[in-house]
């Protein structure tokens, strides 16, 4: 093999040597033109690069699609850069923060100044990302020196990307040029934005800048695209069966839950017909931990600040907590507590322990308060206050292996006996 040849080792074990430099996009075409239609990046080494990133070594490659979690994941941020440049495009002078994809799709937070972006506007928009889409535009990576990011983005105004900047260090910096946007990102992205057939713009929310409530709010705008129209109608209709189902919908009607502004955003109260459900699930639980060993134990709703800053909650959480509470007279302070933990450890300590003790396993249904952000509060799925079902187990550590099993067969047994079916977690559920 000659010094500008380079193995490719991919997915079956299979191995081809290739012109030093081939990129994702030009091995898949010595395959099959049919996969090179459908590549939208390249997994080289573990790594998620462009489809069109010239490889320089012997390398293992996995070529990306439509499939593949990470292939959506490349089209999705692919997507955001092209909503970003239709926002330029159609409201000149915005301010760009950033733009992820997300589970379903993608968001970017943007500063449209004084105007205040109106979700009658969000079709245009999609027009005009459709529009653009069109034009196959190329993705195209540059590496550029930080001195040169800064000067571009100072020119241009945009002190997000500027305050993004601070933290990169130089020579690790790369823009992606499509059409007439250039961004701040490290990518990948796919080939041209012609592989991008159908799009819609599902939500608008507020969002601060980097999630501090001290930084200006931006206008978040949520959307979803996808490379057939069908699969977008399909998934728009899978939306409007989800909304018939919604808990929060469910939770009025069914009058199982309510909230009260003059109560407090995210505390939910739980109304005679809900209360009755929610108790039926906790003394059922309650009878499952009883069989598995659990002591129930019950704590205090708040506690002092010093305990978790022993613990190390404070330092790690304190940020995401209310305000520590102050007592007038004794100068001590005390917070709405966070989790559980740290009051079943000294639950625990209250007396001598012999090893011959072990395990002891403690299950508490305790509510605990954490201070979400108002626009990230959602229904009961996002809340500032909910109760727990939350168990600690003491145990030696040649114990470990099965309390950890009796735990995961526990897992089980509630969820078969609730009838949960479809859930999945790779490896987690696999009996040793």
């Amino acid at each position: 093999m000659s010094n500008q040849q380079i193995k490719i080792t991919l997915p079956d074990g299979s191995v081809r040597e290739y012109e030093k430099g081939v990129s994702g996009l030009q091995i898949a075409l010595s395959i099959s033109e049919g996969l090179a239609r459908n590549v939208l990046a390249a997994k080289v080494n573990g790594k998620v690069w462009d489809a069109t990133r010239p490889i320089n070594q012997d390398s293992s490659v996995q070529l990306l699609t439509w499939n593949d979690n990470e292939g959506k994941n490349t089209f999705w941020h692919s997507s955001a850069h092209l909503m970003a440049e239709a926002l330029e495009a159609l409201y000149p002078g915005v301010k760009l923060g950033i733009g992820p994809p997300i589970e379903n799709g993608f968001y970017y937070d943007v500063d449209f100044g004084d105007k205040s972006l109106d979700g009658s506007e969000l079709e245009k928009i999609e027009a005009k990302m459709l529009e653009l889409a069109r034009q196959k535009n190329e993705y195209i990576r540059k590496d550029i020196s930080k001195k040169d990011a800064v000067a571009y983005f100072s020119e241009k105004g945009d002190e997000y990307k500027l305050d993004l900047l601070e933290g990169l260090e130089d020579g690790s910096i790369t823009f992606y040029e499509q059409g007439n946007f250039v961004d701040l990102c490290r990518g990948p992205h796919i080939p041209n934005t012609g592989f991008i057939k159908a799009a819609k713009l599902l939500n608008i929310a507020g969002a601060y800048w980097r999630g501090d409530e001290k930084n200006k709010m931006l206008t978040r705008i949520y959307g979803i695209t996808f490379p057939k129209a069908k699969e977008l109608q399909e998934y728009l209709h899978m939306l409007e069966e989800a909304k018939k189902r919604d808990h929060r919908k469910l939770g009025r009607e069914l009058e199982l839950f309510t909230f009260s502004e003059k109560v407090g955003m995210g505390l939910p109260l739980w109304l005679p017909k809900g209360t009755l459900l929610r108790e039926r699930l906790v003394n059922f639980m309650k009878r499952a931990q009883d069989k598995s060993g659990y002591q129930q134990v019950v704590t205090p709703h708040i506690g002092h600040k010093a305990l978790y800053e022993t613990s190390g909650h404070y330092e790690k959480y304190g940020k995401d907590s209310f305000q520590p509470i102050a007592t007038p007279n004794e100068g001590e302070e005390f917070l709405l507590k966070p989790m559980n933990c740290p009051h079943h450890c000294e639950i625990y300590k209250h007396k001598p322990r012999s090893y011959k003790d072990l395990p002891i396993r403690y299950a508490e249904f305790g509510t605990v308060y954490r201070y979400e952000q108002s626009g990230e509060l959602h229904g009961l799925t996002r809340v500032r206050g909910f109760t727990q079902d939350d168990a600690h187990i003491f145990c030696r550590p040649d114990q470990v292996k099965e309390e950890f099993i009796k735990v995961i067969d526990l897992v089980l047994y509630v969820f078969q006996a609730l009838g949960f079916e479809d859930f999945y977690s790779p490896g987690f559920f696999e009996r040793p």
